[in-house]
């Protein structure tokens, strides 16, 4: 494949058309296939010889990915991305062929080219995203045909499209910041009939990024699920996958109370986690700031630092948990909390902030009882005044 001819490379095409053979033709138009590094295939005007053995639209959208080729070999991405939305606008709107709006649409969306394009327009006066957002303009009208497609016979429509496409629109709109997008594409796949017969592998990906969403809206219950989801029918070789759902699951499951163990973390190579989940469990504030500020460039890189932040409040609620365990009594002097704050190396804490953390725990259900200011103690339930997490969140 890597040496043969234009004219055999063609024949190929109108052969898979021919015989309607999908994830062939999807082959001979990705830039994952051998043949993009042939040179005889990278054309710069290749529009003649492909009409000599195509129909329309195929011709255009052939010629379109043989000339995205040459751009390539030469560099030049920003002509490559425009060749590559040529051949995705001209895909024909069969289901057949739906495998190969699936590769086109990878290479165009979510390929290396939109990326190294955007690199060169920033180097010019191009604003950041700009190609990204193009693309996602692209995605969406393709997914608008795919979901007004109502004829009669399911396995004729091209509604099997749609989940693939909304996955795609959510990488785009996730690296350009703009999640408030996704909602409608959410509204459409829980008002789907399919939403529980598309590939596995397409609804992981769907509740991968629905999860992270529900996270990022504080919606932690509804995190768990979806990115429980993901992780637990990723497929076992998908070790990287597995890893990527855990840095999303790992903080929201530990903000509902369940802590993860150390072969947990050490298996799936995240011991970034490891001092944040002792500190939490142990109310240790200062091993939960110490492993905050010592793997914050991580954390932020992936976008969960704010998310772990939210540990605090936690690590607060075990932390005088002990305070009352070592004091055994259901009234409890404010001075207490104070000290074991001052233990932790909190700066310039006092009684006040003390009865503002009191006061938002109590709010949360984290702690059964009121603060007696006449008194300056807290007062807490002698029936389990700690309730579990779980039962809070």
């Amino acid at each position: 494949m890597a040496h043969i001819t234009i004219n055999q490379y063609l024949q190929q095409v109108l052969e898979a058309i021919e015989t309607r053979d999908g994830s062939f033709c999807a082959e001979l138009m990705s830039f994952k296939h051998p043949h993009v590094a042939n040179p005889r295939l990278q054309l710069s005007s290749p529009e003649e010889k492909c009409q000599q053995v195509l129909e329309p639209p195929y011709d255009e959208m052939v010629a379109a990915h043989l000339r995205c080729t040459f751009a390539v070999s030469n560099h030049d991405f920003v002509e490559a991305y425009r060749c590559q939305t040529v051949a995705f606008q001209a895909h024909k709107e069969e289901n057949w062929a739906l495998p190969v709006m699936f590769a086109v649409a990878l290479d165009h969306q979510c390929g290396q080219t939109v990326f190294r394009a955007e690199q060169q327009l920033q180097k010019g006066k191009g604003k950041l995203g700009d190609m990204l957002e193009k693309a996602a303009e692209q995605l969406m009208s393709c997914f608008r045909v795919c979901a007004s497609d109502n004829r009669a016979g399911i396995d004729d429509s091209k509604k099997w499209g749609m989940l693939f496409l909304i996955n795609q629109l959510f990488k785009i709109y996730f690296k350009i910041n703009k999640l408030h997008l996704c909602k409608p594409l959410i509204r459409a796949i829980d008002s789907s009939n399919l939403k529980d017969d598309y590939s596995m592998a397409q609804r992981v990906t769907y509740k991968y990024y629905v999860g992270r969403k529900a996270m990022f809206d504080s919606d932690f219950k509804l995190a768990e699920e979806y990115l429980s989801f993901a992780f637990h029918h990723c497929h076992r070789s998908c070790q990287r996958n597995k890893r990527l759902v855990l840095i999303y699951l790992l903080p929201v499951k530990m903000l509902l109370g369940h802590m993860p163990t150390h072969q947990l973390l050490r298996k799936y190579d995240l011991l970034q986690f490891s001092d944040v989940t002792k500190g939490v469990s142990e109310g240790n504030l200062l091993l939960l700031n110490e492993a905050l500020a010592k793997h914050e460039t991580f954390f932020i890189r992936c976008g969960i630092f704010l998310i772990l932040e939210k540990l605090k409040i936690i690590t607060y609620r075990n932390l005088f948990k002990k305070v009352y365990q070592l004091l055994k009594t259901h009234q409890l002097p404010l001075d207490a909390f104070l000290v074991s704050l001052k233990m932790m190396q909190v700066e310039e804490v006092d009684i006040d902030e003390v009865q503002c953390i009191l006061a938002n725990l109590i709010y949360m259900g984290h702690i059964k009882g009121y603060i007696s200011h006449q008194h300056q103690k807290l007062v807490v339930s002698k029936q389990n005044p700690f309730p579990s997490l779980s039962s809070v969140s």
